[in-house]
């Protein structure tokens, strides 16, 4: 939803990573555990999941370089991106 809290965004953060790691809860899902290291995350898997995530939130997947998704190494650090281009949207920028 776009415009949302960082705290708001987090859970939407979480759904859509649980939906690509097996038998992992939401819930259970560390914000700063690595999502490479730590659940195996693949590269196919991270664009799934932040397709997933954006599609959820409003942020356009083409506001993230490749450098920005190189970058988004652990959960905090998708929510901390996601929540720049969300205050974006609900701006109304088409930065």
């Amino acid at each position: 939803m776009p415009g949302e809290s960082r705290a708001g965004l987090e859970p939407a953060a979480r759904e859509s990573l649980a939906l690509v790691l097996d038998e992992v809860a939401p819930q259970d899902i560390a914000v700063d555990h690595d999502l490479v290291r730590e659940y195996g995350l693949t590269s196919l898997n991270k664009v799934l999941f932040l397709t997933d995530v954006c599609e959820r939130t409003g942020v356009s997947v083409a506001h993230f370089t490749e450098q920005d998704l190189a970058a988004m190494r652990t959960l905090g650090d998708v929510v901390a991106a996601l929540a720049r281009h969300a205050d974006l949207v609900a701006e109304g920028s088409t930065r």
